[in-house]
């Protein structure tokens, strides 16, 4: 998209189609609209009675039946307009109806357009609402959708769009990869992308196969695709920079498909499990955005690449496996098998000695029963890390919720009379006992966070900002966590 800014009153022509944003009660567009727009806006209102009520919408044209599609956009009373997030649904709900009538040009009329947060959140929404995921259907010749080529913010802010921009082809990104089915994205594929994007950011990749996993000690990994005719692969992509002020190491779950081994899934829970490496996309969606945006730090990506498939290889209920980090882990379920995965990549995560730790997972449906599926469980020892993240949730609208990590009973549950460890407790608490699992495997005094985004990480109806299918969920949340670093 090429994206510019309108510096003076909009006209209505400029454009094949017109997005306004409209406070309840506001008596002008603040001087973003010429006059006679403007009574145009006024009058498609009365007549759809359309008052500017918070996320309520109106549509129409600029002069009557012809000419530029004209959207308004509620914004509710000036109190309800808390953070950005009703700009970024905004502009995505304008952005996704215009591209749906074939428009390829837009001009989006926002009051407060000259913030660059605002004109970032105006951009993110554009590239995320327009997001389609149509690579294996056959073309519909009835189907009007055009990804808009030119995009106006009228009264922008040049680097937030810039920005909001980048943010939002990454997450795209992280969905597409995360949509792509488990016959496409093999462990050996997902770590051929991660090698492409070293190449294409001037990173390193290096890619451990299964020899050198089992040479290393990393059988917990090495168990989980143990079933499977697609064999595990480690992967740690490298980002360095001269002026890097701080190092971070971002570890996600990349389970490229999951049956639930021997402990096998129903059909429909099995359903949508090429989502179960959402983790694992998102963090290299974070890779592209830190590299795009050249932020100052040095960034470490490691995942733990498996497909978890029942045969006469599996590992079973009631195996024991020694990680990486020399702790033996007792086997209850062979459906826990993320933390598996995550046990191995973090223990070699912390070896690259970072100054922060932050792991994605789609790791518990008890975190999709505590939070619904629109909030992601945040789960931390270090409460400036915790609030350093929520903060970022906020402001990109990423919901994230912190849950405890200092429940001595639910801990117990982890305890096994023949291990150091089990992979999973009881029903109750079980996110909370995933995150507890997975701390044994940080390294101490490692500043670390796990983000449960089981049910997040996909939706199964449009909202907001977020089409149908994976969500890339956290790109954007961790971007902007990074850039405060």
């Amino acid at each position: 998209m090429e994206w510019s800014y309108v510096p003076g009153p909009v006209r209505g022509d400029e454009a094949e189609a017109l997005g306004v944003f409209w406070r309840e009660g506001m008596e002008s567009c603040e001087g973003l609209l010429a006059p006679e727009l403007e009574t145009r806006c006024r009058v498609l209102a009365e007549r759809e009675a359309f008052t500017g009520a918070k996320g309520a919408h109106a549509q129409g044209f600029v002069e009557d039946s012809r000419g530029t599609r004209l959207f308004l956009v509620g914004l509710g009373k000036p109190e309800e307009a808390r953070g950005e997030d009703l700009f970024r649904a905004g502009a995505a709900e304008v952005a996704r109806r215009a591209a749906e009538k074939g428009c390829v040009s837009i001009i989006l009329a926002a009051p407060g357009a000259s913030d660059p947060v605002r004109s970032r959140a105006l951009a993110e929404g554009v590239v995320l609402g327009t997001y389609r995921f149509h690579k294996y259907k056959a073309r519909d010749e009835k189907d009007r959708f055009r990804l808009p080529d030119r995009v106006a913010v009228a009264g922008g802010n040049e680097e937030g769009c810039r920005r909001g921009a980048i943010l939002g082809a990454c997450q795209n990104y992280a969905r597409d990869l995360a949509n792509e089915p488990g016959n496409v994205v093999t462990p050996e594929a997902f770590a051929r992308e991660a090698r492409a994007l070293a190449r294409r950011y001037d990173g390193t990749c290096v890619v451990l196969d299964e020899g050198q996993l089992a040479a290393k000690g990393m059988n917990a990994l090495l168990a989980v695709g143990r079933g499977s005719a697609n064999p595990p692969r480690l992967v740690h992509l490298i980002r360095r920079h001269p002026e890097a002020r701080v190092r971070v190491a971002v570890v996600g779950k990349g389970v490229t498909f999951d049956s639930g081994g021997l402990n096998i899934k129903p059909g429909d829970s099995m359903r949508t499990m090429k989502g179960d490496k959402s983790g694992a996309c998102v963090a290299l969606g974070v890779f592209r955005a830190v590299c795009e945006l050249d932020l100052p730090l040095e960034l470490h990506v490691v995942v733990g690449a498996a497909e978890n498939m029942p045969d006469g290889g599996s590992f079973r209920p009631d195996d024991i496996l020694r990680a990486y980090n020399g702790k033996t882990i007792e086997v209850d379920n062979t459906d826990a098998e993320g933390r598996l995965t995550l046990a191995d990549a973090l223990a070699y995560a912390g070896e690259q000695h970072p100054d922060r730790l932050v792991d994605l997972a789609t790791l518990t449906g008890a975190c999709v029963v505590a939070l619904g599926e629109n909030t992601a469980g945040l789960f931390s020892p270090d409460d400036a890390l915790a609030e350093a993240l929520a903060g970022a949730s906020r402001a990109s609208g990423e919901r994230l919720w912190r849950l405890p990590m200092d429940d001595e009973r639910l801990k117990k549950q982890l305890k096994s009379p023949v291990a150091d460890l089990v992979n999973c407790g009881s029903r109750w608490g079980g996110a909370i006992t995933a995150a507890l699992f997975l701390e044994a495997f940080v390294p101490p005094g490692t500043a670390w966070a796990h983000l449960d985004i089981a049910g997040v990480d996909t939706v199964k109806e449009p909202f907001g900002w977020s089409p149908k299918g994976a969500t890339g969920f956290g790109v954007r949340c961790l971007a902007s966590w990074l850039e405060t670093l």
